[in-house]
């Protein structure tokens, strides 16, 4: 799916120790567990009409080396649903792997705020439409957008501004950015980082995540220019329902 199909939704599954979670603000001491079947939640999400789902390895996110593709294979094989996912991808045996097990898309973090140039050759190699950076960022108190990395446990040289226009340039399509502050505080996404965003690079097909509450959340992130929105406690705790979300993005 290209980025000009429209507006996409991504439920989210986070998995740690093989069940399906949800941290706030990305801290490893707070989590919700939720689930101890990510396959059927997959399932789930696909039958109530999901075309695409957001899978992410949080072991791997803060120690490395993806450990899903067990899995990633099972709900590309078993399912209908497009799947971004990531976690702990450090090299480009890394990418390939992930889309061999099925991956429509991989997810870069860590390795595109700490290595620019190894990213743009990977999406040289596999092309735009298979790689998603996320720039997932932190507002220091002077005001600047900070990138934390290794499962947002530590924070890198760069800054979000220079690092977005710089994919831009290389031809990148895909950019998720979590405004880790609102992660997982059902408080609203941030959409002034999104504009934020549009207005420094609107070749972007930016991916909103951190803080949808609502289903009044995925309408507004469609109205303030996002290509597409993660969703995840929300969704998980039933707060709104995939269908209200769908029917949010057609609006």
């Amino acid at each position: 799916m290209s980025a000009a199909e429209g507006f996409v939704l991504y439920p989210a599954i986070d998995v740690r120790e093989g069940r399906v979670v949800r941290l706030r603000q990305g801290d490893y001491a707070q989590e919700t567990r939720y689930a101890d079947d990510p396959l059927a939640v997959a399932a789930d999400y696909a039958a109530q009409g999901a075309a695409w789902l957001h899978l992410v390895d949080l072991d791997a996110a803060r120690a490395g080396g993806y450990t899903l593709h067990a899995l990633l294979r099972r709900i590309a094989g078993e399912t209908a649903l497009n799947v971004q996912t990531g976690g702990g991808v450090r090299t480009r045996d890394d990418v390939a792997a992930l889309l061999d097990a099925g991956a429509a898309r991989v997810v870069v973090g860590s390795v595109a705020v700490r290595e620019p140039a190894r990213v743009e050759a990977w999406l040289g190699e596999f092309g735009p439409e298979r790689i998603t950076v996320a720039l997932d960022t932190r507002r220091d108190t002077a005001g600047a957008w900070l990138l934390p990395v290794h499962g947002w446990t530590e924070t890198g040289a760069e800054a979000l501004d220079p690092l977005a226009e710089r994919y831009a340039r290389a031809g990148l399509v895909h950019l998720l950015s979590t405004d880790i502050e609102r992660d997982g505080m059902l408080r609203g996404p941030n959409f002034a980082l999104y504009a934020h965003l549009r207005a420094l690079a609107p070749e972007l097909a930016v991916q909103a995540s951190g803080g949808v509450r609502e289903a009044a959340d995925v309408r507004e992130a469609r109205a303030r220019g996002c290509a597409g929105i993660v969703l995840g406690r929300a969704l998980l705790e039933g707060r709104f329902t995939l269908a209200e979300a769908l029917e949010a993005a057609r609006c």
